[in-house]
């Protein structure tokens, strides 16, 4: 794997609508989704649910080139709209590209929406993964989540049951 040199985590902008969505088309999987493989025509990244406000980017440089493209993007969400519990924010999507994997892309980008949800006011963040998304777990985990809740058998993926577990952590004080 060639040397990355990761940039400052940043708002999303419009502009990054297609390289948000061959990232994510990329890295699709049934360890994390839930939703069937996108097919062509693929629809924008961006829409009214998902607009560029909701996620946070990282772009990373590769050496010798020093090129720098999207490595990874986290979503950060108020869980409802409604005001008692305006103190939360949750993660609704992380991905990493195959080629950033091991560089601490993902673990930079939930630190970053850690920093973003104290500044918009959060004391508690929160998320949901599959049960048999090791890898995942173990970085939350290693980031200060526990599992708060099992919803068993919630999802068939493959052939099987898979459990959806909900995970939290406490910010601090905002």
């Amino acid at each position: 794997m060639a040397a990355l040199t990761l940039r400052p985590v940043r708002p999303a902008v419009s502009a990054d609508d297609d390289e948000l969505a061959e990232l994510d088309r990329s890295t699709w999987s049934t360890l994390h989704a839930v939703v069937p493989r996108p097919q062509p025509p693929y629809d924008p990244f961006f829409d009214e649910r998902h607009p560029p406000e909701g996620f946070l980017v990282v772009e990373a440089e590769t050496e010798p080139d020093g090129e720098a493209r999207i490595a990874g993007y986290i979503q950060l969400v108020p869980p409802t709209p409604l005001a008692a519990n305006a103190h939360v924010r949750q993660i609704r999507g992380l991905a990493v590209a195959g080629w950033a994997r091991g560089a601490g892309v993902g673990r930079t980008l939930l630190r970053a929406a850690f920093a973003e949800a104290r500044g918009q006011g959060a004391n508690r963040i929160t998320l949901r993964v599959l049960g048999h998304n090791t890898p995942a777990r173990a970085l939350y985990a290693s980031e200060g989540f526990s599992v708060e809740g099992v919803l068993p058998g919630e999802f068939f993926l493959n052939g099987r049951y898979v459990d959806d577990l909900c995970m939290g952590r406490s910010l601090g004080p905002a």
